[in-house]
């Protein structure tokens, strides 16, 4: 991947830097996204449809299906807009929000709540779960 992974432009557009690896990796993360949203038995499921914050939202079905419906609208544009090579504000935004809902599916799904057990996690893992946030961290840098 290139040093700068994303670039706003004079023009207002980002400027998508990523190579075919980093692309993959996105289609990966987006993919998995819009399938746990559907798929009960999707490893990350179960983290996409659970209250980010119990004591606020458990009871609260509107607050759960505004999340959801959000999620969605997020990750459908994500993924149509993955080939691009420059992305408006809205579309780097929802890359920006799928990204983070796939972080935090996987740090969830894994059970990885620390970074002493990031440190414990197989390989693949914690790769996966470093270049996720290295790809929010440049995205969010030039939003």
């Amino acid at each position: 991947m290139a040093s700068r992974l994303f670039v706003r432009r004079r023009d207002g557009r980002i400027e998508v830097r990523l190579n075919d690896a980093g692309r993959a990796l996105a289609r990966e993360a987006f993919g998995h996204v819009l399938a746990a949203e559907s798929d009960a038995d999707h490893e990350w499921h179960a983290s996409l449809n659970s209250p980010i914050n119990p004591g606020r939202d458990v009871d609260d079905p509107l607050a759960t299906l505004n999340r959801q419906h959000e999620i969605t609208s997020h990750v459908e544009l994500a993924v149509a807009t993955l080939g691009e090579e420059f992305l408006n504000d809205a579309e780097a935004w929802a890359w920006l929000c799928t990204l983070q809902v796939a972080l935090r599916a996987v740090i969830t799904a894994k059970g990885i709540m620390s970074t002493e057990r990031l440190n414990q996690a197989d390989e693949d893992v914690r790769t996966y779960i470093e270049t996720l946030q290295m790809l929010l961290f440049s995205l969010a840098e030039v939003m």
